[in-house]
């Protein structure tokens, strides 16, 4: 599987006509792969498409948009702040669950149908930070990526904090449209103390 650089939309060609959850090829509008910079260091993960990424394909591009853009943007991710399609620059967001229902949240199995997915991606990123987005973004990571498993885990205690994982570090991240303000400045303060570092010793690679 190759990347392909020229655009920033599922840039490692996953199906986007995925019918491995037949229920849910009926209520979405796009597969939600991931998108971004395929030579990023950092990988946003959340869990699963709300309605307003399912409308528009990217990734945390629904509710909570404006916050997450805040944190792109603060971090130097993007210098975008009123968009839906933000060039983005060594970073990919992408899900643990790429299909949208408007009456739940995926189901166990269709999280586990996903998994090849996210491995995949996050394989040919292999990016030094995994910056995991809600808690169902944490447990998706923890069995396959931590010493831990996924129940010892909480997002809301573990926000902005640094986890050291099986060659990454995660950097736990309450879900946009749910953090107060100081929850903000508190991730952007954290991304911004690992960007100051040498964070590359995780894995003790090359440089960029």
């Amino acid at each position: 599987m190759d990347a392909n650089q020229e655009s920033p939309f599922n840039p490692f060609g996953m199906d986007e006509t995925c019918e491995n959850c037949p229920e849910l090829v009926e209520t979405r509008s796009n597969v939600v792969h991931g998108y971004g910079d395929v030579g990023a260091e950092f990988a946003f993960v959340g869990g699963f498409p709300d309605a307003g990424a399912d409308e528009v394909g990217i990734p945390f591009m629904g509710e909570g948009r404006e916050t997450m853009l805040e944190i792109l943007h603060a971090t130097g991710f993007t210098d975008s702040l009123e968009t839906t399609e933000p060039e983005l620059e060594n970073a990919v967001l992408t899900y643990a669950a790429r299909c949208f229902h408007p009456e739940r949240e995926p189901t166990d199995g269709e999280f586990t149908n996903c998994e090849p997915y996210l491995n995949s991606e996050i394989r040919m990123i292999n990016p030094e930070i995994i910056v995991a987005v809600g808690q169902h973004a944490l447990e998706a990571l923890a069995w396959e990526y931590t010493t831990r498993s996924a129940e010892d885990f909480d997002v809301e205690v573990e926000h902005a904090t640094t986890i050291h994982g099986r060659g990454f570090e995660i950097v736990p991240m309450i879900e946009p449209a749910e953090q107060t303000d100081e929850q903000t400045d508190t991730i952007i303060d954290h991304l911004l103390d690992v960007l100051g570092r040498d964070y590359r010793q995780t894995k003790g690679r090359r440089g960029r």
